[in-house]
């Protein structure tokens, strides 16, 4: 089987992923690209100025149709926490990557997170962070080639799990 040319960073908000992407792009040599920030510059837009223009659904579409077209080689691709409910992008960075979800306790996440409107968080109406984190979780775990739980992991910890994971991963190497 050919290897894959990415690696995409998938989990909640706060779990780190543009974090350890970009220590990790540093350590394998690849380029990092963060996923909202291509929306961001795609759309002229901040990501929570879309979410209250369209909506969280109409983000979501919006998040779906960017990143189901995304082009990278030989990067480590961080995304937002809401791109698993876009089928088509989840099939896209699966087809171009090695996708990899970073875990975390919602205890943990509740301590780390703050203000999670400010953040560009995806929350439906009525939604907080534990029904959200509930209804994504099974996602998470339904795309994920790898998962590398964080509990109790600083930054440098959490980058060793995740290159000791790629080492044992049988179609990628480091």
């Amino acid at each position: 089987m050919e290897r894959k040319k990415n690696i995409v960073l998938i989990g909640m908000p706060g779990v780190g992923k543009s974090t350890v992407g970009v220590i990790l792009a540093k350590v394998l040599g690849y380029e990092f690209i963060d996923s909202d920030l291509v929306i961001q510059k795609q759309t002229g837009k901040l990501l929570k100025d879309i979410i209250a223009e369209k909506g969280p659904e109409g983000f979501i579409e919006v998040e779906n149709e960017i990143n189901s077209k995304l082009e990278a080689e030989n990067s480590i691709i961080a995304t937002g926490g809401s791109i698993v409910y876009g089928a088509e992008a989840m099939a896209h960075l699966k087809e171009i990557g090695t996708v990899i979800y970073l875990k975390q306790s919602l205890k943990e996440l509740e301590g780390r997170l703050g203000n999670i409107k400010n953040r560009g968080v995806v929350l439906k109406e009525g939604q907080t962070l534990a029904t959200l984190y509930e209804e994504r979780i099974v996602l998470y775990e339904k795309y994920a080639d790898i998962t590398v739980d964080e509990e109790n992991l600083d930054i440098e910890e959490t980058i060793a799990a995740v290159e000791e994971a790629l080492k044992r991963y049988e179609d990628y190497e480091i």
